[in-house]
């Protein structure tokens, strides 16, 4: 049989997803989704969806979504782009700013996205090891000679966060350089760098509403920046696909992101969460370093990771492994609601024992 897929397509190795098993049910803390249900706003948004505008196309531009976003990150709507999801947003930010002879550069541990995407967009890939601890080096990075920088904050798969005042004196020696700081697990840490938008034209930030939203099934991301960069961004979008975001979508994630009060609420839960969670995993002697995620990079222990993973997969228990350098030997655990918490550590407990 001809072969008729392009060299490209040959030779990339695409990025793996966390598993969503259909054969049986599993407390599933493998792929970071928030335990708890989305606002009651955001599902009255649903439920009350008016279907007879289901025959014409949503807003391309998303505008009532983003004033939304723009007043609770206190910026304006122009300073707003809106995508399937913040892996869309951060996919687009290659092609918008950088070229197959400008390099992006990331750390060697980190959200391994960014990876697949700059070989898609033939973008060259330069990358600094971690510190001990799993920080970010930063005086390595700004030694790099880029055209800017991917920087989860918290980092995925390790949780370390960088504080605000880091994040800045780290924005502001870059000036001739984009700062892209994806912040997907940000509301869980409460640092962002969002309002140093209003100050630095080089800082994009990226956020979503699958984790702190509870809205991982609806797909909407969004980033804040200059207008300038906004710009690049719906370029982009416009020459792939003018409608990413859906009607119900937009209807859903305005209400989400309209209810203060219920999203701090959850954000509290997971925190209280993973402290505890943190506490019961060190008692029974794994390595786990400060997350400012919802979820907790757990390791070292007395047996390997992939045991770690593959015992609790038997049990019922989904967590992340990478069989890979430096990650191997542990796990990442979503933090779950209490209940699932629970039946997390007592499996551990038997494992172990």
């Amino acid at each position: 049989m001809k072969n008729f897929l392009s060299e490209k397509a040959r030779s990339l190795a695409p990025y793996t997803a966390g598993e969503q098993p259909k054969d049986k049910r599993y407390i599933k803390l493998n792929t970071n989704e928030n335990p708890y249900p989305p606002s009651p706003r955001a599902l009255a948004a649903l439920n009350t969806f008016k279907g007879d505008t289901l025959n014409l196309y949503p807003d391309p531009q998303a505008e009532e979504l983003r004033k939304a976003i723009a007043l609770a990150e206190g910026v304006s709507p122009e300073n707003v782009f809106c995508g399937n999801g913040s892996d869309e947003v951060l996919a687009l930010c290659f092609p918008a700013f950088f070229g197959e002879k400008e390099s992006a550069c990331f750390p060697a541990i980190t959200y391994s996205f960014y990876e697949v995407f700059a070989r898609f967009f033939s973008v060259p890939v330069q990358t600094v090891s971690l510190k001990e601890e799993f920080y970010i080096d930063f005086e390595r990075l700004k030694g790099i000679d880029c055209r800017g920088y991917f920087i989860a904050n918290p980092n995925a798969p390790t949780g370390a966060a960088v504080p605000l005042a880091e994040m800045e004196r780290f924005i502001a020696s870059v000036p001739d350089r984009l700062v892209i700081a994806d912040e997907a697990y940000m509301d869980f840490y409460g640092q962002s760098c969002a309002p140093l938008t209003r100050k630095y034209e080089n800082l994009l930030v990226v956020k979503t509403f699958s984790k702190s939203y509870s809205l991982a099934g609806m797909r909407c991301g969004y980033a804040v920046g200059c207008p300038s960069l906004i710009e690049g961004l719906f370029r982009m979008k416009d020459c792939f696909n003018s409608y990413p975001l859906d009607g119900i979508c937009q209807a859903v994630c305005r209400a989400a992101i309209e209810d203060i009060a219920y999203h701090k609420k959850t954000v509290r839960l997971v925190i209280s969460e993973r402290v505890r969670l943190q506490a019961e995993l060190r008692a029974l002697g794994f390595t786990v370093p400060e997350s400012g995620a919802n979820f907790l990079f757990v390791g070292r222990a007395r047996i390997s990771g992939k045991e770690i993973y593959t015992r609790l997969k038997e049990e019922g228990v989904l967590v992340r492994f990478w069989d890979k350098p430096f990650l191997r030997d542990f796990c990442r655990i979503t933090v779950g609601a209490r209940e699932q918490n629970d039946v997390l550590i007592e499996k551990l407990k038997q494992i172990l024992s």
